[in-house]
């Protein structure tokens, strides 16, 4: 039963996040997170992988019913990991473009894969670590605890979005902006804040709905 239960009775949870890596961890009330429309409107926009994967938009829940779902929860676990990968505060806002533009300097353009490389390689492991925290929530007696991941996810080279069917939905977990999650804002309420710009190694932030 979880029926009553507060945020001291995830402890051991916490303990869980901090053993697999995590740098910071924290029960939050579910109230405090922040979903906005305009999130999926930067996916939608912003994003080379739109419509490529079946995690993201337009193939997730929307903003307005991932509130809907969040009003049956009551906990979630903010956690944040810590990249690898590191960049000097006046490149890291060009590194993306750098990254995608063929014609951008060889040097820029250099800097920007190299990022991007330690990144991916680096934060590989951040996904399979919320799938743990969330078998370690399930086994405790959450039967509907659920893993929201930073990034996009990385299982396959190309999706399976033309068969519509995710062919690894044990381990597929969606991004939790592509729900509309504000994860700088739902960071400041927990205290928790995320440096934006980023600077430096960028802070990672998770989700695990508990109950």
């Amino acid at each position: 039963m979880t029926q009553g239960r507060t945020p001291h009775a995830f402890a051991s949870l916490c303990d869980a996040a901090r053993s697999l890596g995590a740098t910071n961890v924290k029960v939050i009330s579910v109230s405090d997170i922040v979903v906005e429309n305009r999130v999926t409107l930067k996916c939608r926009a912003g994003c080379i992988g739109y419509g490529k994967k079946l995690t993201c938009p337009p193939f997730v829940p929307t903003p307005d019913e991932f509130r809907k779902i969040l009003t049956e929860y009551k906990y979630a676990l903010l956690v944040k990991f810590i990249s690898p990968a590191n960049a000097e505060a006046d490149v890291i806002c060009s590194i993306y473009r750098y990254w995608l533009d063929p014609d951008a300097p060889p040097d820029k353009k250099g800097a920007a894969t190299r990022f991007w490389k330690d990144h991916f390689n680096g934060t590989g492991a951040f996904a399979p670590m919320m799938l743990e925290l969330e078998r370690t929530a399930f086994n405790a007696g959450n039967p509907f605890a659920l893993a929201f991941v930073n990034g996009s996810c990385r299982l396959c080279e190309i999706c399976n979005v033309k068969g519509g069917i995710c062919i690894h939905p044990a381990q597929a977990r969606i991004p939790e902006h592509a729900v509309g999650v504000n994860m700088v804002k739902t960071a400041e309420r927990a205290e928790m804040p995320i440096r934006f710009p980023v600077q430096g190694h960028p802070e990672l932030m998770a989700l695990l709905l508990i109950d």
